[in-house]
């Protein structure tokens, strides 16, 4: 029986920027015919059929479909833009980029390959960090609610300072405002993909973690 396909968002980029799901989906729909929009929150019981594959673009997604719930496999939206030779990917003439590699997925070359084969088509030169891929570091996020919030933002000094480049490819949302409360200037990569500006929008941590939390009650 043919798998069945679901995209799932994630709570973060549905908050950050909900247009920017349609166009998404919009794309995936063409290449998987019968592909399904799926909202629930990886937190919770995901309620597909067994044998189901979640396209995905948070990190966090992407860890916790694949190790809480059995009977379903997960695949990065990176990893599916690779596979193809017709996206109309923008043009960035050599600029230089570092890389934050997400920590929920440090463990997934595949995902690490997927990103620098991306940004190598959108003609960006990546420069990078002495920790990255499976050494990669915490951009200080996940420790929210585990230590004071003072030492979190130092954190999130520390791993910008550590990126050669001003401009840091991300592809998480919180990781988006880590790197912008560090000193440096995030470019998240489905901005990066459909030729559009990040913005940090919510960076207060307490503020931001909040208002995920709410979302992610509601879904």
């Amino acid at each position: 029986m043919q798998n069945a396909y679901y995209f799932n968002p994630g709570c973060a980029l549905s908050i950050y920027k909900p247009d920017m799901v349609g166009k998404i989906f919009a794309f995936l729909s063409h290449e998987y015919i019968g592909i399904k929009m799926h909202r629930i929150c990886c937190r919770h019981d995901p309620c597909i059929p067994e044998g189901s594959v979640i396209i995905n673009v948070c990190p966090g997604c992407d860890r916790r479909f694949r190790t809480h719930y059995s009977g379903i496999s997960t695949i990065a939206l990176w990893e599916v833009l690779d596979r193809k030779s017709d996206f109309p990917y923008p043009d960035y003439h050599g600029a230089r980029m570092s890389i934050h590699d997400a920590c929920p997925v440090r463990s997934q070359p595949r995902i690490h390959r997927a990103v620098r084969s991306l940004l190598a088509k959108m003609n960006i030169s990546v420069v990078e960090t002495e920790f990255n891929q499976t050494r990669s570091i915490c951009c200080g996020d996940s420790f929210y609610g585990h230590i004071p919030e003072t030492q979190i933002y130092e954190l999130m000094r520390k791993r910008a300072a550590s990126m050669p480049c001003d401009d840091v490819c991300v592809y998480c949302v919180s990781c988006i405002k880590s790197i912008f409360n560090g000193g440096r200037k995030p470019r998240y990569l489905p901005d990066l993909l459909f030729s559009e500006d990040t913005y940090a929008q919510e960076h207060d941590i307490v503020k931001w973690h909040k208002g995920l939390e709410a979302y992610i009650d509601r879904h």
